[in-house]
């Protein structure tokens, strides 16, 4: 059950509505009765009315209180009743008992049993169920948060908690009517309070401009300065407008600096003016107590506080410098006296520390003079020179390795007098204006020590690193001064007499008593009792020599050639041995490089010149043939083809046994039946010369046979007067094979 002083409090709003019904209701009550009256009006049924004295709230009716006590207090009814509404009137009793009562049947008065005070209680009991009044009035909740975001949400509900069927306007148009029209959602705009006064000594506390000035102060009586620059910063005060002057603070300055004038407020003029803040600004003079400050710069607080208040600053100025004070921070000069050399110091450093060279000394200019080695010892601990010499075995030379004592070495030297002989004196460093040092020993250079000239060409790797880390000299390449080997010399040998073999007369040259040339075992064993026979004739211009044959037999163990000629009865020619076993050389080389024939030289139609005679090769045996195809490398592919060719053209039957076989062959009478017809019809017509020769052009192995394609091609060439189905036939009847056609046969029917 709700409290009905929650209800109250929900209805307080609507107690406007309540005084204009209570204005509407019968004259019968007073203005105030009439209030009370129409208030109970809306109430539950059953409710009590309690016309209370004293306490309460007013409801603006003539009552002096409006009360509903809660439950479990007085005025609630036991055993959990609806509470009874007190009106607590400000009159007595009998002034506030009404006049008249409503209409009978509709209010039932009774009195209550107990009076709490003065006045009296009467208790109204509604017979009729009045219209409750709404209880919320709060507006619908349209803001929320979804996956922890913000979401706009449309209303749902009105005031009173009424659903709207529809939701006119959207959230777009309400935003819009919001913002159109804010006095209708919001009501009339209030004025802002006015601020609360701060004063100027809390609004600026701890706030002050910072100007950079400097002024110029004579100095008297000094040779090194004139005048002096005194650097000092400007603070003025916002919270009370003071100024103080303070510089700042350099070391051994010999001025008395820090604060020059303490924090107070500084008069502007004679008329009892003091400065302000807007009387400051970049480059300008200020005088404070008779001396001159001019600002130059301020810093970026006080830059932006006078621009915020409208003041246009003028652009910042360079500070100017005391020159007294540049002059002191120049780095003084530190002249330092050179001190004595320490030999001790040099000799406990660079003790046991030796560069070592290698240099040689070139005296092949003079007589009976050569190029020796030497080793060049630089002794860091006191600057001393060793020089030793390098032997080899058996070098003819003393072995007293060295060529100079330790000792320092002159490198220029003063220019005594002749008056005393210089040869007594003890050099000294009176008499040597330089000494030689680590520094004149570089590798590629000459140096020259005592009147001889060493050419250093390396050094160890010791003197290395240390030219490396002293002098920063790390290109110290070795030079090669080894003695080149002279060219051997080539030995001419006489022109060749053309007596005997080159190698056996080059023999005679070679030593007093001449040897035999040496002879390759190994090929002669394995081409031992191997000959290759050629049949050859021999290109003359005699018609005598045309006609005579000769046989060359190439021995392939000792690569000679022997020429045979066969003798031929009544031919006036006596044959036999032509040439003996010698070697022959081929037309063209020299006799110092003699280039002889070989087996890859004799061929089919090769042309061998033997001292002066030409001869052409027009045969081989078999043994050739095997031999070539054996060793193919050695060989052209044209000279093997010759071979083959020629050798199996030898290989075919003879032509008085063919005859025999083909004299009672049809195929062969039908062959010469048609020769003589084709012989017969061409009888008037003359014919070419050069059919046999077209036609061994394109026979490359001389084997009388060519390819079908290459035989029509000669024959539309030639043009043959005859008719085309003798030459169809003739074909038919030479054919060999497939593809192949027997030209020799083919030719002997045009012979003339």
């Amino acid at each position: 059950m709700v409290p009905w002083g929650g209800f109250l409090e929900r209805t307080g709003q609507r107690l406007v509505l309540l005084v204009s019904l209570v204005l509407s209701s019968p004259p019968a009550f007073s203005s105030r009765e009439r209030g009370c009256a129409a208030l109970t009006r809306g109430l539950e049924e059953e409710a009590s009315v309690n016309f209370l004295a004293g306490g309460g709230t007013s409801c603006g009716g003539g009552c002096a209180g409006l009360r509903i006590p809660p439950p479990g207090r007085e005025g609630a009814e036991p055993g959990g009743a609806r509470p009874r509404l007190s009106l607590l009137p400000g009159r007595s009793p009998e002034q506030r008992r009404p006049q008249s009562l409503p209409p009978a049947g509709s209010w039932k008065l009774e009195a209550g049993s107990r009076d709490p005070g003065p006045g009296v209680r009467v208790g109204l009991r509604a017979r009729a169920r009045p219209p409750l009044p709404k209880t919320a009035f709060h507006r619908s909740q349209t803001l929320g948060y979804r996956n922890g975001y913000a979401v706009v949400r449309r209303p749902t509900v009105g005031i009173g908690r009424e659903r709207l069927p529809v939701n006119q306007l959207s959230q777009a148009q309400l935003d819009e009517l919001a913002n159109k029209a804010p006095i209708l959602t919001y009501g009339q705009p209030r004025q802002a309070p006015p601020a609360e006064f701060v004063p100027a000594h809390v609004a600026f506390d701890k706030k002050v401009l910072k100007f950079d000035a400097y002024f110029q102060e004579d100095v008297p009586m000094s040779a090194e300065e004139h005048y002096r620059i005194r650097q000092v910063n400007i603070h003025y005060y916002l919270e009370d407008d003071s100024m103080s002057v303070i510089e700042p603070v350099v070391e051994n300055s010999g001025i008395p600096q820090g604060k020059l004038v303490r924090r107070q407020r500084l008069a502007k003029n004679d008329r009892g003016d003091h400065y302000h803040w807007k009387d400051l600004n970049r480059g300008m003079n200020i005088t404070i107590y008779g001396r001159t400050f001019r600002i130059v710069d301020c810093d970026k607080f006080t830059q932006v506080f006078l621009e915020s208040q409208g003041i246009e600053l003028n652009p910042p100025e360079k500070m100017a410098l005391d020159p007294y004070t540049e002059l002191r921070k120049q780095p003084l000069r530190k002249y330092v006296t050179p001190s004595d050399f320490d030999q001790l110091k040099q000799f406990l450093t660079f003790d046991k520390q030796v560069l070592r060279f290698y240099a040689i000394w070139d005296d092949t200019d003079s007589m009976f003079g050569e190029c020796r080695n030497y080793i060049i010892h630089y002794y860091l601990m006191d600057d001393t020179v060793e020089i030793r010499e390098v032997h080899e075995r058996n070098n003819g030379r003393d072995p007293f390795p060295l060529l100079m004592n330790r000792q320092r070495m002159p490198k220029v030297l003063v220019e005594n007098a002749k008056s005393f002989p210089q040869c007594v004196l003890e050099i000294s460093d009176q008499e040597v204006l330089e000494w030689f040092t680590a520094k004149d020993f570089i590798v590629g250079k000459p140096l020259t020590i005592l009147g001889r000239t060493f050419f250093i060409y390396d050094c160890d790797p010791f003197t290395r690193q240390y030219y490396r880390e002293k002098f920063g000299i790390s290109d110290l390449p070795r030079i090669d001064v080894s003695k080149k080997e002279p060219p051997p010399v080539k030995q001419e040998l006489p022109p060749y007499n053309g007596y005997g073999l080159v190698e056996d007369s080059a023999q005679n040259c070679f030593a007093l008593i001449p040897k035999a040339p040496k002879k390759d075992v190994m090929k002669m064993l394995m081409n031992d009792n191997k000959v290759l026979r050629y049949l050859a004739a021999l290109e003359s211009p005699i018609p005598e020599d045309r006609d005579r044959r000769f046989v060359f037999s190439y021995f392939l163990a000792t690569d000679m050639i022997s020429i045979f000629e066969p003798p031929v009865r009544n031919s006036g020619i006596i044959g036999g041995k032509y040439l003996g076993r010698t070697k022959v050389v081929k037309p063209g080389s020299s006799a110092e490089n003699p280039v002889y024939y070989g087996p890859s030289d004799f061929f089919i139609g090769a042309v061998v010149e033997v001292f002066g005679h030409r001869f052409v090769i027009l045969d081989a045996d078999d043994y050739v043939l095997k031999y070539m195809e054996n060793n193919a490398a050695q060989y052209s592919p044209e000279a093997l083809l010759s071979v083959q060719s020629r050798v199996r053209k030898r290989e075919a039957p003879a032509p008085e046994l063919e005859n025999q076989q083909t004299e009672e062959d049809p195929g062969v009478q039908a062959l010469e039946m048609l020769i003589d017809t084709i012989q017969k019809q061409r009888k008037d017509v003359p014919c070419r010369d050069n059919i046999p020769e077209a036609f061994q052009v394109y026979d490359k192995e001389a084997s009388g046979l060519v390819d079908r394609e290459t035989f029509f091609k000669v024959c539309n060439s030639l043009q043959l007067p005859v008719d085309d189905s003798l030459i169809k036939e003739l074909v038919r009847m030479c054919s060999h094979g497939e593809d192949k056609i027997d030209y020799y046969s083919f030719v002997h029917a045009f012979s003339n």
